[in-house]
């Protein structure tokens, strides 16, 4: 388990179709909130097989996120994580984990936790590509900054790299949004290698850090601390 600072509230957000778990902490209106979006969790075993929960065993982003010492921090956990809905299937965390009604459903937890406040997206893993996705298709969210660590940023490519079978049921993102950005990958992670974020990411926004892996050596990194 991981000890839940006091100053972060629980809260489940209901969208039309999953309800999304949450960690909020937002004590200052004037400054934008940086929302953590949870990578795929525990979508497969061992084996291989599919699960039937996709809660994260792992606490990896749910500690860079309480350790945030920003005046606004949203974990964000993925539609099915955490929260037992009924409206979910193994496809939602398997071949349709970046579905289109998996987009809305985050795109409106989104909504719901900013209301009106620009929002920092930082996304994790699958995180990353699901939150390029709301920014995609919502010109309209006050985006001020997306952040990804660890980030599939195109799914069909990475299946390929790693001899997945394709995410059928899900949408994929062509091009990268043009809005301020910066991409932190691992030289030693296996699970989304860093020569496949380097081909698609441009030099400027990309950061290579030594030694991290797939889930380790980026908590101290500064974009993730910074102040506002």
């Amino acid at each position: 388990g991981i000890q839940v600072p006091e100053s972060f509230i629980y809260k489940e957000i209901p969208t039309h179709k999953y309800t999304l778990a949450s960690w909020q902490k937002i004590t200052n209106l004037n400054h934008p909130i940086r929302i953590y979006i949870e990578g795929d969790g525990n979508s497969f075993n061992y084996a291989g097989y599919p699960t039937s929960n996709p809660t994260p065993k792992g606490t990896f982003l749910r500690k860079i996120a309480f350790n945030d010492p920003n005046s606004n921090v949203v974990y964000l956990g993925r539609p099915c994580q955490y929260v037992s809905d009924n409206k979910c299937s193994q496809t939602d965390w398997t071949t349709g984990r970046f579905s289109q009604q998996i987009i809305d459903s985050t795109y409106q937890a989104i909504k719901q936790i900013s209301k009106k406040q620009p929002v920092i997206l930082i996304g994790y893993s699958g995180g990353a590509l699901l939150s390029g996705l709301v920014i995609e298709q919502h010109p309209n969210l006050s985006v001020k900054k997306w952040i990804t660590i660890a980030g599939v940023l195109n799914h069909s490519q990475w299946t390929k790299d790693l001899n997945l079978p394709p995410l059928k049921a899900s949408v994929d993102l062509v091009n990268l949004p043009k809005i301020q950005q910066i991409h932190l990958v691992g030289d030693k992670d296996d699970t989304v290698s860093y020569k496949l974020t380097k081909s698609i990411v441009s030099p400027a926004n990309l950061v290579i850090i030594p030694n991290a892996t797939h889930n380790r050596g980026y908590e101290n990194y500064k974009c993730l601390i910074y102040d506002e």
